[in-house]
């Protein structure tokens, strides 16, 4: 009998205890959820993934996150209830990928995937001699975040990776921006030599020499190389130079024309519909967010009353689901305004191309007209979303 009794009290303690941990997770998940949403709402751009488990009657804390604010707030919330825990917790980047947590985009174009594998979904594209930070690991692939601040996974042959030392001293170096769409870089100071690599609009390598008809220039890993002159432009002077007007907008994205729909393709070579409308600004010096649902987000809302009235060349337009019966306003799809007395855009989708909202124009899409959801403005517009390089960069005299 006293046996039956001590094994029912210890049933009723392992309850109590079982069920005040499961509390305690769910209060945890709660706080979470709350610091997520106020420091990383958007898991493409910030990480907060956090997990709580009772193993062996111990609290185990562990996942992997990018904002140490959201974590040390998380931490002190587990101090203040006095609960002991095991933090198995990564703040990245961390010791896996060493000291070097920098790395420049060493092809012409790489591709950067939802999952460290090729068969993965390609979610972003960056360009020769971007700017990258390296925040993990596993195997050959490495968590990247782009300039736009897009978390993704690229091989590691397609990448340099450097030290902030290293970095530091290749960005001491004068640069060369690759202008024209497509083209090579050449071995010799000849279009008859062997080529280096390919190379597209954006691509940045840094200038060695001045020739006759050619830039020599340096990868990233160090490879020498010949660029023709008329194809590219010293970067800070391209800077410079860059209109970024309504004008200019036009006159880049029709240089698209044709060019593939690409889904993640963020360069002349493919692109999707955001994709495109971010590669038009970057030839424009600017550095605007990754996809359409990210980008409808910034810049200055225009024509509220959905009637193609008051748009400005350059303006982004933006289609897909309206808000309704409690749903909220789904956007699918981005273009550029460009007007022209004849109610046209351009926009990528199965290539790029021009399309009107005017049903009397050859072109008319009434597709996207009848899903219109509005317009923003970035051009002359201050937004810490919208990156201006002219502003953001140094540029030398």
């Amino acid at each position: 009998m006293k046996l039956i009794k001590t094994s029912l009290l210890f049933l009723f303690v392992l309850f109590i205890s079982c069920n005040d941990t499961s509390n305690t997770i769910s209060d945890l998940e709660k706080i979470h959820a709350d610091l997520k949403q106020q420091f990383a709402p958007d898991k493409r751009v910030e990480l907060f993934d956090i997990k709580f488990e009772n193993l062996n009657n111990t609290l185990v804390v562990s996942g992997e996150t990018t904002t140490k604010k959201a974590f040390d707030i998380l931490l002190d919330s587990l101090k203040r209830r006095k609960i002991t825990f095991k933090n198995e917790v990564r703040v990245l980047p961390d010791s896996v990928v060493g000291n070097k947590n920098y790395a420049l985009g060493n092809n012409s174009v790489i591709n950067i995937r939802s999952r460290p594998a090729h068969s993965a979904e390609l979610g972003t594209q960056g360009l020769l001699g971007m700017e990258l930070k390296v925040l993990d690991k596993k195997e050959s692939w490495y968590r990247v975040q782009t300039p736009d601040k897009y978390i993704s996974w690229v091989d590691g042959g397609g990448i340099e990776r450097m030290t902030a030392q290293e970095l530091q001293n290749w960005n001491k170096k004068d640069k060369l921006i690759y202008t024209e769409n497509f083209g090579f870089v050449y071995e010799q100071k000849n279009t008859t030599s062997m080529r280096v690599s390919d190379i597209s609009f954006g691509g940045i390598l840094a200038l060695q020499k001045e020739h006759d008809s050619f830039y020599e220039v340096e990868y990233p890993d160090g490879r020498i190389g010949f660029v023709k002159k008329s194809e590219a432009v010293l970067y800070n002077s391209w800077l410079k130079k860059n209109p970024a007007n309504a004008e200019f907008i036009e006159e880049a994205a029709k240089t698209m024309l044709g060019v593939p729909y690409l889904w993640g393709g963020t360069s002349p070579k493919g692109n999707d519909c955001s994709g495109f409308t971010k590669t038009v600004y970057l030839m424009n010096g600017f550095v605007i967010p990754r996809d359409a649902s990210q980008q409808v987000t910034a810049g200055k809302i225009v024509d509220e009353n959905l009637k193609f009235e008051g748009l400005e060349k350059g303006d982004l337009m933006f289609f897909g689901t309206p808000a309704k019966d409690g749903k909220k306003q789904r956007v699918t799809h981005v273009g550029i305004w460009l007007g022209n007395g004849k109610g046209e855009f351009i926009h990528s989708a199965s290539n790029v191309h021009l399309s009107s909202v005017n049903e009397n124009e050859k072109h008319y899409d009434k597709f996207n007209t009848n899903r219109y959801l509005g317009s923003r403005r970035y051009l002359g517009v201050k937004d810490d979303r919208i990156i201006n390089l002219k502003e953001s960069l140094e540029i030398k005299p």
